[in-house]
């Protein structure tokens, strides 16, 4: 009986282990998400003005840059994970915007999400060779969306996706609100090569510089 026990132990380390190892703490990264838009509630044009949109996470350390690329152009949200300052760089043709935002009004313009909780059931699905176990989250309205996250990969930052930021593990796959529309978020590729430091510098001219405030009257944001 004692050596049975022992093995047991001995089993129970060894398993606790492989977890440990097998789960990568994610510090840098390129997340590229593939983009599927939910025409329900929304124009056949306007979703064909997103067909094929595609969302890329570029990570490093704390910092964060989320860029959503459509055919109407390019949106990208720099996180510092310095400060906890972020930037909004809208690129569509001739209106080019940079809205910058301290750290409180980047918690404001994300306050729908605080409070989010997750209820997490045993069904399973694999998603760029990762296990991912489904979640159904709940916002403080009630509102409720479905994301599949795997625990093999632990982001050291979690502001750059702040529906997801209380799962234990990366968002795979995930719905989310973009305007009226409703879009399913799901991840085609993550790189773990080194993110240029560069992708975080802000441009010195050609966008129109407004604060977050200025911003909610004259950009919609």
């Amino acid at each position: 009986m004692k050596k049975i026990n022992q093995i047991v132990a001995v089993s129970g380390m060894l398993l606790f282990s492989f977890q440990l190892y097998a789960q990568k703490k994610l510090t840098e990264a390129t997340i590229s998400y593939d983009i599927v838009i939910n025409t329900n509630n929304a124009t056949p044009q306007a979703a064909d003005l997103l067909d094929g949109a595609t969302s890329v996470i570029y990570l490093k350390g704390n910092s964060s840059r989320s860029e959503m690329i459509s055919s109407l152009g390019t949106q990208a949200t720099i996180v510092d994970g310095k400060t906890g300052k972020a930037t909004i760089l809208k690129d569509y043709g001739d209106q080019k915007y940079m809205i910058t935002m301290t750290q409180d009004n980047w918690k404001a313009s994300n306050k729908k999400y605080e409070g989010v909780t997750f209820t997490y059931e045993n069904e399973f699905k694999t998603i760029a060779g990762y296990n991912c176990q489904k979640a159904v989250g709940k916002l403080t309205d009630g509102t409720t969306f479905t994301v599949y996250y795997t625990k093999d990969l632990i982001p050291v930052n979690k502001d750059f996706q702040y529906l997801n930021k209380d799962l234990p593990g990366l968002a795979m796959q995930y719905e989310a609100g973009l305007g009226k529309l409703k879009v399913t978020y799901t991840v085609s590729s993550i790189n773990f090569n080194l993110v240029p430091a560069a992708k975080f510098d802000l441009p010195k001219s050609g966008y129109r510089v407004m604060t977050y405030e200025e911003s909610l009257g004259t950009s919609g944001n």
